[in-house]
């Protein structure tokens, strides 16, 4: 815990360029959120997806996510189309790549609307109120003094910095790669808010223990004892939740690849947040106000 400020401004350094394109570019919104167009065609043959997307962007259509789900079918997402571009894109393909077979034309709405957004927002902070409250309550037995209430207000700011390195991420991936969220990233975003506290009170709730069965010994030698008898524990539940997800990343397809990064992104910032920014801002704040 002696290189707490270290471990922030490595934090801040991971955080900060993320937000920058945040603010900046803001995240690119996929269908879910715009709505648009959903064409499925199937082929004669195999194509190169890089070569359908530049003949698609070459009729002047805004392309969104390309899915091939068969050797020959391609699931195309779009911005919102006309019906006569429509017409127009199938020409184009027809003359570029051979005959096509067109098996679904629908026009979609946004799946998430900002009625939903607004939702999630007052739910995502109502939930982070009510964590405070409750680990204050189950830390009330802290002896003094330590206090129960920083323990709560700790594992928020690890998730929030859990949830800015996912969303930083992906606003930087978007800006440079056109990678888009869809509601398969706001289930990330809310398993990674759930793995984050799970994460962080493992920890915590040792320093607790160590607490009672230490009174007297200065906090930062109890925060660090409690570090490290759960370290292990910590690298090994993650470990074995990034093993899966590095499967899921080589074999699991184009449809999940981008759901995986994000969960491969928060579990590893979850597992250094909860050591490395919730203890040592716990230690930092008890230094500083403890007394």
């Amino acid at each position: 815990m002696k290189f707490k400020v270290a471990y922030f401004i490595f934090s801040l350094l991971i955080i900060i360029p993320g937000l920058y394109y945040l603010i900046t570019f803001g995240l690119r919104l996929g269908v879910d959120f715009t709505g648009g167009a959903l064409l499925e065609y199937k082929f004669e043959k195999t194509i190169d997806k890089n070569e359908l997307r530049k003949q698609i962007a070459l009729s002047g259509i805004e392309v969104g996510q390309i899915i091939q789900s068969s050797d020959e079918t391609y699931i195309i997402r779009t911005k919102p189309l006309e019906q006569e571009k429509i017409g127009n894109l199938k020409s184009a393909l027809t003359e570029k790549f051979g005959k096509l077979e067109e098996k679904r034309s629908e026009f979609v709405g946004p799946v998430i609307g900002s009625e939903l957004k607004q939702k999630a927002a007052l739910a995502l902070l109502l939930a982070s109120v009510v964590i405070i409250v409750y680990i204050a309550f189950s830390f009330r037995k802290v002896p003094r003094p330590a206090s129960s209430w920083r323990f709560g207000v700790a594992a928020i700011v690890a998730l929030l910095h859990d949830v800015l390195a996912v969303v930083g991420v992906f606003a930087i991936l978007g800006k440079f790669l056109g990678v888009e969220v869809d509601t398969l990233f706001v289930t990330a975003l809310l398993t990674i808010i759930g793995f984050s506290v799970h994460d962080t009170i493992v920890v915590f709730d040792r320093i607790r223990e160590n607490l009672i069965k230490n009174i007297g010994k200065k906090f930062v030698d109890i925060a660090n004892l409690s570090v490290v008898q759960t370290i292990g524990r910590s690298l090994n539940t993650s470990l074995t939740v990034v093993f899966v997800l590095v499967a899921l990343l080589l074999f699991g397809g184009e449809t999940i690849k981008w759901f995986v990064v994000a969960l491969l992104v928060g579990i590893i910032s979850g597992t250094y947040s909860s050591i490395f920014n919730a203890t040592a801002l716990l230690v930092w704040w008890e230094e500083k106000l403890g007394h």
